[in-house]
């Protein structure tokens, strides 16, 4: 069990001890970015002190906020620690005076070098090896804020958080139970789906986008958009007949009430063998803090997903990872 947050995240927070820091901007791209996404909601939800923006990499240079400067914390993830903009809006940061904190799997690569502390994490999504969840991207991230916020503001939820965090392995593993049997029919139901649409709001809004532009289309050459629980009833609710094929999220923080009702739009409209719908409230969320199952909730759905997205990949013919046309292929572009 985590009594503590990690020690590299302690020796950046440690850093910048004596620094104001009002704003944070969270930088990343592709998947990467989708974490940003809850992180934002978990300053949103506990920090009064400590403003936040998510940013695209190269969008964040070329935008060049104007509140970026010394009073900023820059924290940037890309797993290889490759992506070009990512390390490129490090070198921007430092320019402009804000400290950086950079999330990657290798701390020789061109971001880690980028930035001035570097914080680790594990991926077993794309590696195959075993983690514990606790130490993904999204648990190191929650980990780096909930220590800001203790260190900036002295409201401390790091050890509710540590604790949430010990359960969440076990969860997952119990979840991927829970969806063994659904994943197989809607593989099935979805295997020839020229469009697979995803659907979510609040702290689950990024593992939709996730899922959306680096799984189905990415890995599966499927058409997709993440589209948000509310926004879905401001135009794009009109695509919705009876083969429209939907992933829906319903989670446990505050917006559920948004995701729920897109749902039930779904359901009335379109045909629920074509809504993959995947409900927290179906989950034993055993041992972690109900304060803090909507941020971790999230992680659950996404680690699961990666299930249905093999087993919809067999049923195309298609080798996920390996048969990317451009992805890791070319860099000329």
């Amino acid at each position: 069990m985590k009594t503590e947050i990690n020690q590299d995240i302690h020796a950046a927070l440690a850093a910048i001890k004596d620094r104001k820091i009002t704003h944070v901007f969270l930088v990343a791209c592709g998947g990467s970015l989708s974490i940003m996404h809850p992180g934002k909601y978990f300053l949103d939800r506990h920090s009064s002190a400590l403003t936040s923006d998510v940013y695209n990499g190269d969008e964040f240079v070329t935008r060049d906020p104007r509140k970026l400067g010394p009073s900023s914390l820059v924290v940037l993830c890309s797993q290889t620690g490759t992506t070009k903009e990512t390390a490129r809006a490090a070198a921007h940061a430092r320019a402009k005076g804000a400290f950086t904190i950079a999330m990657t799997l290798d701390p020789a690569s061109p971001l880690g070098t980028a930035a001035e502390r570097v914080v680790a994490y594990q991926a077993s999504y794309t590696t195959g090896v075993p983690i514990d969840a606790a130490d993904s991207n999204y648990g190191v991230l929650y980990m780096i804020l909930a220590g800001l916020i203790r260190q900036v503001e002295g409201v401390d939820v790091v050890d509710s958080l540590l604790k949430s965090l010990s359960a969440l392995q076990p969860a997952i593993d119990k979840a991927h139970l829970v969806y063994a049997d659904r994943f197989d029919a809607f593989a099935a139901q979805f295997s020839q789906a020229p469009v697979i649409y995803t659907l979510a709001s609040g702290a689950n809004y990024g593992a939709a986008y996730s899922f959306a532009i680096c799984v189905f289309m990415e890995m599966l050459w499927i058409n997709s958009q993440a589209i948000h629980a509310d926004e879905f009833f401001h135009g794009p609710f009109e695509v919705v007949d009876k083969d429209a094929k939907f992933v829906c999220m319903i989670g446990l923080d505050e917006t559920r009430r948004l995701e729920e009702r897109a749902r039930d739009f779904l359901y009335r409209f379109g045909s629920k063998e074509n809504v993959l719908v995947l409900d927290a409230r179906e989950l034993d969320l055993d041992g972690i803090d109900e304060a803090f199952q909507g941020y971790l909730v999230p992680l659950i759905f996404f680690d699961t997903l990666w299930k249905f997205a093999y087993k919809l990949a067999d049923q195309r013919g298609t080798v996920i990872l390996e048969d990317r046309r451009y992805m890791k292929k070319i860099s000329d572009y």
